[in-house]
């Protein structure tokens, strides 16, 4: 599935009603940003327009915006976002062998995801979870005291997780 496929399948009427209630107010940018992309998973130049076209503000402007800010994302994610902490004491403890496991089950690097949109693999500064390192966050689940082993093992059950969905 591609990128482009995506797009013309979404129904991007709900930015409308999104953006109704934040149009006509000062320093909402940030927050309609964050709602849409809330609701998508990201946020598309499509999506840009729209929302210009009901806030009456340039898609540009809010490109800028987006762009300035690590929390938005311009493509689609996966369903299931795996976070590889690379801090400091998940460095030392081996969280680059849980990365390696990641692009060996879903053959994908930092940043990438999945061709079915299943997974997207993000290597980060620190989850915060020191004392369990090294740590993974899938989504918004914790998962720590890690050996490739047993990384291999949460993979396979998000994996099959996300068959049955599908």
């Amino acid at each position: 599935m591609d990128e482009n496929a995506v797009a013309e399948e979404l129904d991007l009427s709900k930015i409308d009603k999104i953006c109704e209630k934040y149009k006509g107010k000062k320093g909402s940018t940030i927050p309609v940003l964050q709602a849409v992309q809330e609701e998508y998973g990201y946020l598309s130049k499509e999506m840009l327009e729209r929302m210009g076209d009901v806030l009456n503000v340039s898609p540009h402007e809010l490109y800028g915006v987006l762009t300035f800010y690590a929390q938005f994302y311009t493509s689609p994610r996966g369903k299931y976002v795996i976070r590889v902490c690379r801090g400091t004491a998940c460095h030392v403890k081996g969280s680059g062998r849980i990365s390696e496991v990641v692009k060996e089950e879903f053959g994908i690097g930092d940043g990438e995801t999945t061709e079915d949109y299943g997974f997207t693999l993000e290597e980060v500064s620190c989850i915060g979870a020191c004392g369990m390192a090294p740590v993974i966050m899938v989504n918004d689940k914790t998962h720590g005291n890690l050996t490739p082993e047993k990384s291999r093992e949460i993979f396979k059950d998000y994996a099959e997780k996300f068959k049955e969905e599908e």
